[in-house]
């Protein structure tokens, strides 16, 4: 990539991260190319739609994702790690508002631009998750599917009920446990 070329896309992100901060992902973004200094065309040559702009921002923040997975799965009990980890993708998924909706959306679609990134961190879950069910710390009848689906509704409670959504993330974890007498 050129020099003014790579100015441009990063003064984009930079401008991108703080709008998403300030008001959701949702804003707009001839404003974000507008508060960079550039044009609506410049935006959309290097960010085609929202996703690729939002794949571009998230793409660290998701590797580190699965980076601690890989860390936790290889330090902590196979439980715990699961829980800490499903603590940290709520976490993330709440970074910006409407975020949640927009990585469902992503892990869903295929013609995605955030799909990539998406199952990737998805695939970290799912190991520590079928590393947590083989340990017996975890029931062995929820899916990844559904495990991403409760950290999703986590996510959601953690951005529209905030008072709630500490309790919300216990009961999803109390829920993953294995059942007394088995299932």
């Amino acid at each position: 990539m050129r020099a003014d070329a790579r100015r441009n896309y990063d003064r984009l992100l930079t401008e991108a991260k703080s709008a998403f901060e300030k008001h959701g992902i949702d804003t707009s973004l001839d404003d974000i190319a507008r508060q960079a200094g550039l044009g609506n065309a410049t935006l959309y040559r290097h960010f085609p739609t929202r996703e690729s702009l939002l794949e571009a921002m998230l793409r660290e923040s998701l590797e580190e994702l699965g980076a601690t997975a890989q860390e936790l799965s290889s330090t902590v009990r196979p439980g715990a790690a699961l829980a800490t980890w499903v603590g940290a993708a709520v976490e993330h998924a709440t970074v910006y508002r409407g975020l949640v909706n927009m990585l469902m959306h992503g892990l869903k679609d295929e013609a995605s631009d955030l799909n990539h990134a998406c199952t990737t961190m998805q695939a970290s879950g799912e190991q520590l998750l079928v590393r947590a069910q083989h340990a017996g710390d975890i029931r062995p009848d929820i899916t990844p599917a559904e495990l991403f689906t409760l950290i999703a509704a986590t996510a959601w409670a953690r951005e529209n009920a905030p008072d709630e959504a500490g309790r919300v993330l216990t009961v999803l974890l109390d829920g993953l446990r294995p059942i007394a007498g088995g299932r």
